[in-house]
């Protein structure tokens, strides 16, 4: 497979569009991006508010910042032709894939009325926002976590193994994860729901350096903590555009 790929812009591997921004103050304007995932995870330069979906044209697994590239299992990876990226923002793994999740990245600038000082609570506005997006999409009931991070067993390894302070759960059961990277500038807020993966395509447990004991548990964590979407990811993408119109 080789080494991970650490995301940095390349020439002629782009991604095809880049979100429109606005004055901070301003509706966050939807834009997309399509591509590689090692091109999409970088984002673009922002200067006022944005938002964009992102759509990756192949399965990657996306590690943490902060985490180590022997995490992954590069056999499994190679064989099921799985690429492994690296993102900007801390947290544990995720596995993309084309129609395999809705991927939303919004950028605040600082001094925004929605920049929040306090990272445990910069969040909250985007779950609330998602919240009500997906009760509009006809999926009633979405929570946005407030309180203080559970790591849980396999949180520092899987994003959404755990729970952070903004993230969205559904009947319990984690369903819109997010992450951010902050500077002097502002914060993007990297948000994601999943969809049911393709059948007999290869789960992130099973691309993980784990012994088998592990692998087990963090699928069975995994099926008992997390929940996927089940509506049109396209009406979802509907209302998180005109809820980030008002926004």
């Amino acid at each position: 497979m080789g080494a991970v790929r650490h995301a940095r812009a390349r020439p002629g591997r782009r991604a095809l569009s880049a979100p429109p921004t606005v004055p901070a103050g301003g509706a966050f304007l939807l834009g997309e991006r399509h591509g590689d995932p090692a091109t999409l995870v970088v984002p673009p330069p922002a200067t006022g508010r944005g938002a964009v979906l992102v759509r990756p044209d192949r399965r990657a697994v996306v590690l943490g910042s902060a985490q180590r590239d022997d995490a992954v299992d590069p056999g499994a990876c190679a064989a099921a032709g799985v690429a492994v990226v690296r993102r900007r923002s801390g947290g544990g793994a995720v596995l993309v894939g084309p129609g395999e999740q809705v991927w939303l990245d919004v950028f605040v600038p600082a001094g925004d009325r929605r920049f929040e000082a306090d990272v445990s609570r910069a969040a909250w506005w985007l779950g609330e926002l998602w919240a009500g997006a997906l009760d509009d999409a006809g999926v009633a009931g979405a929570a946005v976590h407030q309180g203080p991070l559970v790591a849980g067993r396999h949180g520092r390894v899987v994003c959404f193994a755990g729970l952070g302070p903004g993230e969205v759960t559904l009947a319990g059961r984690k369903l819109v994860g997010i992450s951010q990277r902050r500077d002097r500038s502002g914060a993007w807020l990297f948000s994601m729901a999943t969809c049911p993966a393709p059948a007999g395509a290869a789960g992130l447990p099973d691309l993980l350096r784990l012994d088998a004991g592990d692998r087990r548990q963090l699928a069975d964590d995994l099926a008992a903590s997390t929940t996927v979407l089940r509506v049109d990811a396209g009406a979802v993408e509907q209302a998180l555009a005109a809820r980030l119109g008002a926004a």
